[in-house]
């Protein structure tokens, strides 16, 4: 999320304020002495009520931008996580993928042992053992290989 401008701090701020309780005070006990200074005298209503109209009206004006400003930051906000998201869902993706190939490496493997245990009652014990080792030594590579292949690509995805 990027940093705010000092304007767009005061703006927030502001607007933060506005939907507060001291706002309510604050606002009630401003229209309450604008009507007492009516009432004593101190300006007459068609002033008071022009001024009160003007201030009001600016007020209202101003509140609108400053809303505004936060629904844009929000917005910018959410736009960002929707593209993290996305790319989140991209990442699972490609784990399944892995994982789907995993899956079959381990299918292979499991042949290769089935094949393993057929060939040693073929052959004797020494050329069995030999080629057991062999196999195994094979198998082991491809295991070896494939870890590698797994490990690289959730670097990848980390970054």
């Amino acid at each position: 999320m990027r940093k705010l401008s000092p304007v767009e701090k005061q703006a927030e701020s502001l607007t933060k304020w506005v939907g507060s309780p001291a706002s309510i005070v604050a606002h009630s006990i401003f229209f309450g002495a604008a009507f007492l200074a009516t009432s004593l005298g101190i300006i007459t209503l068609d002033r008071m009520l022009l001024v009160l109209t003007t201030l009001v009206s600016l007020e209202a004006i101003y509140l609108a931008i400053f809303i505004q400003m936060t629904i844009n930051r929000q917005s910018e906000a959410l736009a960002e996580v929707e593209h993290d998201i996305d790319e989140i869902q991209e990442d699972i993706e490609d784990i399944q993928e892995e994982v789907e190939d995993i899956g079959e490496d381990v299918e292979e493997l499991g042949e290769d042992v089935e094949e393993i245990g057929d060939d040693v009652e073929e052959l004797g014990d020494d050329k069995a053992e030999e080629r057991r080792k062999q196999e195994q030594k094979e198998t082991l590579q491809n295991i070896y290989d494939t870890m590698q292949k797994l490990a690289s690509d959730i670097e990848n995805l980390k970054k």
